[in-house]
């Protein structure tokens, strides 16, 4: 476990950080579950609310997914990977904030069947992991003024 200030980032995970995505991705099974970094919530603020494509629909990496809003932001969230939907976490339509409150667990997004897995070695794994996490966490943390 990498921990940068508050923020924990697990080493078994792959990170995607855009200009305003913080997501981390995990393999199951040769799909792809993918949620947002407590680092991403905290950027966000409180999540009041998030639409994500059904299952079944189709996304090339650098799309949208799902679109989630807080009281100070609204922006797309972009799958880091392309390929199918297979699973959206319902949960979220009527508790958005297990985002905020568990993002690793309860607050995981959707699931991916990626059309070609080797797509998450280009992002941040856990060589470098430590250095990476510092870097974000002053992005961030510059974007809201800290």
């Amino acid at each position: 476990m990498v921990t940068v200030d508050e923020f924990e980032f697990p080493e078994d995970l792959y990170y995607f950080a855009g200009e305003t995505d913080s997501l981390w991705l995990k393999k199951e099974d040769g799909k792809v579950r993918l949620g947002i970094t407590p680092l991403g919530a905290y950027a966000a603020g409180k999540i009041k609310f998030i639409r994500l494509r059904p299952a079944g629909k189709t996304v090339k990496s650098g799309r949208s997914i799902g679109t989630l809003e807080s009281g100070k932001w609204t922006g797309a969230v972009k799958a880091p990977v392309g390929g199918e939907i297979v699973e959206v976490n319902d949960d979220l339509k009527s508790n958005p904030g297990l985002i905020n409150d568990d993002p690793y667990g309860k607050g995981w997004v959707a699931v991916l069947e990626p059309e070609d897995i080797s797509e998450l070695e280009e992002l941040q794994g856990a060589d470098g992991l430590e250095e990476w996490a510092k870097e974000e966490v002053a992005s961030k943390k510059a974007m809201k003024g800290e």
